[in-house]
């Protein structure tokens, strides 16, 4: 019998977290959570399935997979959708805090947001660019990361322009949205300098 790891241990939480919104859903009969909880719970399923079966691919490819083998940013993104997901339909409420009754705890969700995509976009730049230095890799990282996060929300008031309200922010939630996703990012630059985690710096 294959054991189970304290880091697939906290994966396999979430989706637990992520099945119990899911029931919510269906009996507050939230489609849409009921989609969101659904992906969730199969993406992670799916990395578990992924780490244990199949071997991460060479080259190119394999660089840009890189985050997917990764179990520590596995884990971290399982409590970040876990979370997300609890927030956008508290569990056994009808309670939506992300959209409706506490939009101010999107900040919760962009921190996390954050954290997970510089993980991401850290881990696929190392392995394409393993010639560049640290210090290069972290600056081009927190790039990418701030022209994403303003990207999305320059998407999020374009869309806005055909929603009733439920996407439109003031530029200062915005703005605000942006420094959390940074803030995030902060937070794994420390947990890799100082911890190691989810992966360690590269040897001088």
């Amino acid at each position: 019998m294959v054991g189970i790891d304290r880091k697939e241990r906290v994966v396999l939480a979430s989706v637990f977290v992520l099945f119990i919104g899911f029931l919510t859903g269906v009996h507050y009969r939230r489609f849409d959570h009921i989609l969101r909880t659904s992906w969730m719970m199969s993406y992670l399923l799916a990395l578990l399935w992924l780490q244990r079966k199949s071997r991460k691919p060479g080259g190119t490819l394999g660089a840009l997979l890189s985050p997917f083998y990764n179990d520590g940013i596995a884990e971290v993104t399982s409590v970040f959708l876990a979370v997300h997901a609890s927030l956008v339909n508290v569990p056994f409420t009808d309670v939506d805090l992300f959209n409706v009754a506490f939009r101010d705890v999107d900040m919760i969700s962009h921190f996390l947001g954050g954290l997970v995509l510089w993980l991401f976009l850290v881990s696929i730049l190392r392995e394409l660019f393993g010639e560049t230095s640290w210090g290069r890799v972290v600056v081009y990282s927190f790039a990418l990361l701030l022209v994403i996060g303003v990207g999305w929300e320059l998407a999020e008031w374009y869309g806005s322009r055909f929603t009733e309200g439920i996407l439109k922010e003031t530029i200062t939630n915005k703005t605000r949205d942006v420094l959390m996703e940074q803030l995030g990012a902060i937070l794994g630059l420390w947990m890799v300098k100082k911890r190691g985690y989810p992966f360690s710096l590269p040897r001088k």
